[in-house]
């Protein structure tokens, strides 16, 4: 019960968050953004968005940056099972958007 709750209010807030043009990086920043990551569960009350970047050319691995309510961002783990919660409700989301 606790993961669907989790699902739902993660969902919530990455239905704002869909990517844009002017998220993308730009030439100065291609290179990954996190260096350090943060494994322990955050309660989902505290955060703000969530922004899923791919891997890419501009990163080896797949990053998961959470917007705190209080401003400060953080780089979640995306191994940790409660991230990959997040990941798997954004790519279902997506697939539900596309039809």
């Amino acid at each position: 019960a606790v993961g669907w709750t989790l699902a739902l209010v993660v969902a919530t807030y990455l239905r704002s968050s869909s990517p844009s043009p002017a998220d993308a990086p730009v030439a100065g920043e291609l290179r990954c953004q996190c260096l350090q990551t943060e494994a322990a569960l955050i309660h989902p009350k505290h955060i703000a968005h969530v922004e899923l970047i791919p891997k890419g050319h501009h990163c080896e691995v797949q990053e998961v940056i959470a917007t705190m309510k209080n401003g400060k961002k953080v780089c979640l783990d995306p191994t940790a099972p409660w991230v990959k919660l997040i990941d798997l409700t954004y790519k279902l989301q997506e697939k539900n958007f596309e039809g």
